[in-house]
């Protein structure tokens, strides 16, 4: 308790210094967005989870559900946030009646002070344990954006987030196709993500893949370290990490269905620092490593091999430890963040200094002033040096 105090002094110093206004670790990356679970009975209210996602300059985040406290908490700020419909209620929602009712109460009261810019319509639905599910999905995903269209929020996107396990094949990318027993409902729910021009949420875990066969995937491949990576025969596209491949995948099973110009984009994506004995990779270093790397990529507003030129939207998991989530130890150590605000580990912050220097497109993350990105007073202009000095004494005190 001690070393404690001092240590989380020190956190709040360095978010004070190093993330205070024009200077945000994530401050212009428009397609890196962070997941809010609350699975947890010790996490801050949800004034302070705001705090800290401002001071971050992170701008998007998804919950799982349509926590009244966190949609009046973050009105008249600038964050966006995507809500979710928990599988429990899909059933109700394939009545047209029961979805604009449900749209009335947990959405339309909170708009437009809150930046509610889409509705996920359960989460992994297509493999859910539950198979009564997926005949209630296309229903309700419909319902539920015909009632948000009348009463004038169709920018509000409706889709829903899936599984890898859609998925028959994935490797090579090109091979991608989705499971013979959902190719049916999975037409359906393409030919209104075509006809919205809503994207397909994928939720999307290299570290699943290294954990599972950890001598066949080579570990760099999966943290986005240089390696030697993979040509796609079919195509000649080269892959330097799992993360597009898996995303491409997905694309070639969507036209394989006969649909083209639907935007896949990555709803969850993470690394756990703390694991079981036999989840091999979980640890504090590949943690850092792997968001360090998804962060940098998301810094060069890079697109898949597949579509070079369409940034990949990336929502990582998670901003909070949570306690309560049941399944293996792994599962409650996805956060960047622990409940009291203190940084799980080091995600580089240092580092990524340099490369921002020397990044002039207009995603780039601002971790030093600049006056052709940002305006800022003399006083501080002067001092950006001193404080990336600063910044880099209280990193290595804290983390070693």
């Amino acid at each position: 308790m001690a070393t404690f105090i001092p240590n989380l002094a020190i956190s709040y110093a360095f978010l004070a210094v190093f993330l205070s206004p024009g200077i945000g670790l994530f401050q212009g990356v428009e397609s890196f967005g962070i997941n809010y679970g609350q699975v947890a009975n010790n996490l801050p209210p949800p004034d302070k989870v705001l705090e800290l996602l401002s001071t971050l300059n992170l701008t998007k985040t998804r919950i799982y559900d349509t926590n009244p406290q966190i949609l009046s908490s973050f009105a008249n700020s600038n964050i966006e946030i995507i809500v979710t419909v928990e599988n429990e209620i899909l059933s109700q929602l394939d009545d047209p009646q029961q979805a604009a009712q449900w749209v009335n109460s947990h959405i339309i009261p909170y708009l437009p002070e809150t930046k509610i810019t889409g509705v996920q319509v359960g989460n992994e639905v297509f493999t859910d344990d539950d198979t009564t599910l997926i005949q209630h999905l296309v229903p309700a995903v419909v319902n539920i954006h015909n009632a948000l269209a009348q009463l004038g929020y169709s920018n509000i996107k409706v889709s829903t987030p899936s599984s890898l396990a859609v998925l028959s094949a994935s490797y090579p990318p090109s091979a991608g196709s989705f499971k013979s027993e959902i190719s049916g409902i999975m037409y359906q729910f393409l030919n209104f993500l075509s006809t919205s021009k809503s994207p397909f949420w994928i939720n999307a875990y290299p570290y699943f893949a290294y954990k599972d066969s950890p001598n066949g995937i080579p570990l760099n491949y999966v943290l986005f370290n240089p390696n030697a990576g993979m040509v796609d025969p079919y195509t000649n596209l080269r892959y330097d990490n799992m993360l597009y491949a898996m995303a491409d995948a997905v694309s070639f099973a969507i036209a394989k269905m006969g649909f083209k110009g639907i935007e896949v984009r990555v709803s969850e994506t993470g690394w756990p620092s703390k694991g079981d004995a036999d989840e091999v990779g979980a640890t504090p270093m590949n943690a850092a490593t792997y968001n360090r790397n998804l962060l940098r990529r998301q810094m060069a507003g890079e697109g898949t091999p597949l579509n070079p030129r369409m940034r990949l939207e990336v929502y990582l998991f998670a901003l909070f430890n949570e306690d309560l989530k049941p399944g293996p130890t792994s599962e409650r150590n996805y956060g960047l963040f622990r409940p009291d605000e203190s940084m799980t580990y080091n995600v580089g912050l240092s580092a990524l200094a340099t490369s921002s220097a020397s990044t002039s497109s207009s995603s780039s993350i601002s971790l030093a002033s600049s006056a052709a990105r940002v305006k800022v007073a003399a006083p501080w202009e002067c001092k950006s040096l001193v404080n990336l000095i600063f910044v880099y004494v209280l990193i290595s005190r804290l983390y070693g």
